[in-house]
């Protein structure tokens, strides 16, 4: 990396590496650093009328206050943070004090790992405190991190800026410890969630993420080429229609906690790439998966939060079962005032119309009730609500209600607007399945591209025989939004999907050697704010020349510098090219 593409901090911490290797200080030694404490737990064990305790810890200097031959430094380790107090004479008690005052004082910089060996004392100020006979440098941080401050209460200067936090998680976790807090809460999310169905009795599997038939929901795949086989495959939309394989072959329950991915739009509630559990149990049907689901979240609501409710946005949700249960046609009823019960199509259609929608003719029935639930009635249920008995054109893998055979035995669970589980009981009939796939087939020749795909395979393993099974897939990314009152899924990702960063247009070297100019004067020029070789148009070449005598000048640069005249040449090759 050209010096001139960093920041003066940048430049002053890579010569404080420089110096610490002249020293003989490896600023990235390979040795296991013996940590055998940490921050929160030194604070909870101190005991004033017992022997001073020797620790080693290790973290991030956060802040340092020098005063002449003591110092104070707060250090952040993996659970929270602690004082550290550095006297000289403590840290260096032979008569070379250089590891005090150049090290310590002018090596070390904010953001820095180090190691620290003490003993845990209490300062006149009240502050437990860790007194350093020993301090070790474990990495030397290149880039200085944002400085947040806090007083009386208010911060100033927070890293706050979302397209930043997304796209630099690592400094968002340094900085905001709010943050971590929140995956914390994720992983006990899955801990608890994994806790219930081991309780229960029920196996994790993993199946294929790259499939040749992405099945098991109505979406828009991602789609890449394995070059072995020179075949198209697809990233898996959902693990159903393995996870079920699986329940033909045997097993009594299934479940797995893995990624799916949907080539979809992403706002607020969606990221293409996302956690889902889905969950399959013989002889069971949709309404014992209610009384489970219930169960499950209320679990994890006390696990999380230490009660069945948590806060989001303003609003007090209740995980206590139980929920209420309503039809799907009965809530659009109720929200619209439209009886779609035993309506053709071309009915519904209409419908949309006099409600004002955008709709298409590559919509099926099932495509349409859908839209005008989700336009209507899908984000009035703020409390954990099981959406019920789903049309037959809307649920291709699910088994036809028991007393209305234009239904289906499914369930969405509706929380805060949005659709958190979907669950059936499952289709076990290879023929109404094959003939469901069939209808499939003529909505995706109509034009819609979130149409099932037809399975050969699976319809093979079903004519083999399945059990009557209830199955359910919740989106985790959703559940722990939830548990932890965030109103964007983004703040719940580690890693959101992002645009790519926007790069400042910059002409090459060969473009400004057009004009004349030698190529180890490129990047000052860059330097300087001319990242194109028209952006020198224009400008008095006496102050570019300038500016470029100045660079030189401050970053000790032995380079031959342009005169006056050769800037003027350059503008004139501009002109002219241009003319």
């Amino acid at each position: 990396m050209n010096v001139l593409e960093l920041s003066e901090q940048e430049i002053c911490r890579r010569n404080s590496l420089e110096e610490l290797r002249n020293m003989g200080i490896n600023p990235y030694p390979a040795a296991a650093y013996p940590v055998n404490a940490y921050s929160t737990e030194i604070k909870e064990a101190f005991d004033e009328q017992a022997e001073p305790r020797e620790v080693c810890v290790a973290g991030r200097m956060m802040s340092r206050r020098v005063m002449g031959k003591a110092s104070f430094a707060e250090l952040l380790d993996s659970k929270g943070r602690i004082q550290v107090y550095v006297s000289r004479d403590d840290l260096c008690p032979a008569d070379d004090k250089t590891y005090y005052n150049t090290v310590f004082k002018k090596l070390l910089d904010l953001g820095d790992f180090i190691g620290v060996k003490g003993t845990v004392f209490r300062t006149q100020t009240g502050e437990i405190s860790i007194l350093a006979k020993e301090i070790t440098v474990l990495a030397k941080s290149l880039k200085p991190l944002p400085v947040v401050k806090e007083k009386d209460g208010v911060t100033y200067d927070s890293f706050d800026d979302p397209e930043l936090r997304y796209r630099q998680r690592y400094v968002d976790l340094i900085v905001n410890p709010n943050v971590k807090e929140t995956f914390e809460k994720r992983s006990l999310v899955v801990k608890t969630m994994r806790q219930v169905l081991d309780e229960a009795g029920y196996t994790e599997v993993e199946t294929p993420i790259l499939q040749s038939i992405p099945g098991g929901a109505s979406a828009r795949p991602f789609i890449t080429h394995h070059n072995s086989l020179d075949v198209d495959l697809y990233l898996r939309i959902a693990t159903e229609l393995y996870l079920k394989r699986l329940i033909v072959g045997g097993f009594e329950g299934v479940y797995e906690i893995g990624k799916n991915f949907r080539n979809e739009g992403m706002d607020r509630n969606h990221n293409p790439e996302f956690t889902c559990m889905e969950l399959y149990v013989q002889y069971k049907d949709y309404n014992w998966m209610m009384d489970f689901t219930e169960q499950l979240l209320e679990r994890i609501c006390v696990a999380v939060n230490g009660k069945p409710e948590t806060e989001i946005d303003g609003k007090i949700i209740s995980f206590k079962a139980p929920y209420r249960r309503l039809p799907i046609l009965e809530a659009i009823r109720e929200k619209t005032g439209y009886d779609l019960n035993g309506k053709s199509e071309e009915e519904i259609r209409e419908i949309c119309k006099a409600l004002n929608m955008e709709i298409d003719e590559t919509m099926g029935k099932g495509k349409l009730i859908d839209e005008i639930f989700g336009e209507f009635c899908e984000g009035t249920f703020i409390q954990p609500t099981f959406i019920t008995d789903y049309p037959i054109e809307m649920s291709p893998l699910t088994k036809k209600h028991r007393d209305n055979p234009a239904l289906t035995e499914r369930f969405e669970l509706m929380v805060n607007g949005k659709e958190l589980a979907n669950a059936y009981s499952e289709l076990n009939d290879p023929l109404d399945q094959e003939e469901r796939f069939q209808d499939q087939l003529r909505l995706s020749e109509k034009g819609d591209d979130e149409a099932m795909f037809i399975d050969q395979d699976f319809l093979r393993a079903l004519q083999y025989g399945m059990p009557p099974t209830s199955g359910i897939g919740i989106g985790i990314d959703r559940l722990v939004m939830l548990m932890t009152g965030q109103t964007q899924i983004q703040e719940v990702l580690f890693f959101p999907q992002m645009r790519p960063e926007k790069k400042i247009p910059r002409d090459g070297v060969e473009r400004f050697a057009e004009i004349g100019v030698q190529a180890d004067l490129v990047p000052v020029l860059y330097k300087a704010g001319y990242n194109l070789v028209n952006d020198l148009k224009g400008v008095n070449p006496q102050k570019i020349q300038q500016q470029i005598t100045e660079i030189c000048k401050k970053f000790k640069l032995d380079l031959a510098r342009p005169s006056v005249a050769d800037v003027q040449a350059w503008s004139e090759k501009i002109t002219d090219a241009a003319e």
